[in-house]
């Protein structure tokens, strides 16, 4: 059909008017392009049909697409949990980093100096760019509306303390810093409406490119499924996790005694009655309103003619176990509770299909956003652009990707190493891990074993080489690249490491 038979009143003068619609909402260009961040909550790779790792029922169609269009990195690590994710991901740096950052009041409090921590949207308006975030907010009870962001609709978790588990229903939305109303509808479909809304132009300056932070709150606990997605799933099956239940040969004294799960009557884990495969299938179930969810958004970006203009990433503030190592959480340092899924898609300058073995960091992230935008790091991050692997995902990469758990402590507070209970969150000691190549290392901030996993070879982590003398050698180099890491980084306790356990 031609341009001239769509518009048969109207002719080539109707066309004209249209294609300056599209225009004027696609202000971004391949040089300067919009930047849309899709950012998912407790969101584990294995729950994305692209990932090989994934059940053989998992069915996400969407995501996967997304993958098929872009670069999907095979270990990508972006946090530990989803206050310090979110921190890394405003300021490019690591938790200990991020100066000023508090837990305070009732969970999830918290706060900050926004002159002592600057969140980088804030250089993005100074430098042009449109700035929005929709959906959850967890840095701070002030939000940055009209500091950081031009346009902001969310839910702001650690304000409304009463409501922090209302992930689906009854949140209450504050709007561009103003009205605070009570969100009845599904928070996943509400969420896309509100971005495609922002994408098709309204509420945005047409005559900049834009930058929007998308935050579901799926597929965070409750697990709360759509109702359109109660029956999905029936009748799955998986072998249950070797490790989920202690002792586990090999580990630390601190995994030892994680025990979410318990047997049931017929010996297979449960937890608070229900059983594994139960929660699994609810979890599973709530993916599907993101896997709708972000296609409808991508297709508002299709539609309006800025798909190849627009940089779009999509992952999430980390993982989630079912089991493994005896985890229902996140926190540890295991692919099971913290690896996420990492998709980077600019059709026309990213390649489209690739995967990208070399493993990735959060921190990486924003000096990519920054290189991408053409704009120049405002002060000294933590992570590396990841262009060169963009352009080519299979080049080298000398960078490891280093992560670091200080719990609920941030900045200059996490210089001195607390003693006894205060060194724990949920069960799990501060730590510091670092993936290079195939190879993953370990160290708690206690005197305990430490960690090594062949990651191609052991993809489960169920056998420590750090306690095998043949790796001796591999143990002791990948322990001082990780102190060089943090030394370089500037951590304030990289010289008071407890010392390390010697395997007996």
């Amino acid at each position: 059909m031609s341009a001239r038979s769509l518009f048969p009143r109207f002719g080539i003068w109707a066309l004209f008017l249209v294609l300056s619609a599209v225009a004027s909402i696609a202000a971004g260009t391949p040089d300067r392009p919009n930047i849309l961040f899709i950012y998912t909550d407790d969101h584990s790779y294995r729950t994305v049909g692209a990932y090989p790792q994934s059940y053989p029922w998992v069915r996400t169609p969407n995501l996967d697409r997304l993958a098929a269009r872009g670069v999907r990195f095979e270990y990508a690590y972006i946090g530990t949990w989803c206050m310090p994710s979110r921190a890394t991901l405003l300021t490019g740096l690591h938790q200990f980093g991020v100066e000023s950052m508090r837990m305070e009041g009732p969970y999830p409090g918290s706060t900050y100096d926004p002159d002592k921590t600057p969140f980088w949207p804030k250089v993005f308006r100074e430098n042009g760019y449109f700035t929005a975030q929709i959906g959850k907010w967890h840095t701070g009870t002030d939000t940055g509306y009209g500091r950081d962001w031009d346009f902001q609709i969310v839910w702001n978790r650690p304000k409304y303390t009463e409501t922090s588990q209302n992930y689906y229903y009854d949140q209450p939305i504050t709007y561009q810093g103003g009205e605070t109303k009570v969100l009845k509808r599904y928070s996943s479909d509400q969420y896309s409406d509100w971005a495609i809304d922002l994408i098709n132009g309204n509420g945005r300056d047409p005559e900049k490119p834009w930058y929007l932070w998308l935050c579901y709150g799926a597929v965070h606990s409750p697990f709360t499924p759509a109702d359109r997605h109660l029956e999905a799933y029936p009748g799955i099956d998986f072998d249950t996790p070797a490790d989920i239940f202690p002792p586990r040969p090999g580990k630390p004294d601190w995994a030892q005694k994680i025990a979410y799960w318990e047997p049931g009557p017929d010996g297979k884990p449960t937890f608070r009655g229900r059983s594994l495969t139960s929660w699994t299938r609810q979890y599973h179930q709530g993916v599907l309103a993101l896997d709708e969810g972000i296609n409808r958004v991508l297709e508002a970006l299709d539609a309006s003619g800025q798909r190849a203009s627009t940089l779009v990433i999509w992952t999430s503030d980390q993982g989630f176990a079912w089991g493994q190592h005896g985890f229902r959480h996140k926190v540890a340092p295991y692919d099971a509770t913290i690896r996420s899924p990492l998709v980077v898609s600019m059709p026309g300058r990213i390649p489209e299909g690739a995967v990208c073995p070399r493993p990735v960091a959060g921190v990486d992230l924003i000096p990519t956003i920054f290189q991408f935008a053409g704009i120049d790091l405002p002060w000294t991050m933590h992570g590396e652009d990841l262009t060169p692997l963009l352009e080519n995902p299979q080049g080298e990469w000398p960078h490891p990707a280093l992560l670091t758990a200080t719990g609920r402590m941030y900045g200059s507070d996490t210089d001195v190493i607390p003693e006894g209970e205060g060194v724990m969150h949920n069960g799990v000691p501060w730590y510091v891990m670092l993936v290079e190549g195939r190879y993953k290392y370990i160290r708690p901030m206690v005197n305990d074993l430490e960690e090594l996993y062949d990651l191609r070879d052991d993809p489960d982590e169920l056998d420590n080489l750090a306690i095998d003398p043949e790796y001796r050698d591999t143990l002791l180099r990948l322990r001082e690249l990780a102190i060089a890491e943090l030394r370089e980084d500037g951590a304030g306790f990289v010289d008071s490491l407890p010392p390390v356990r010697e395997a007996r």
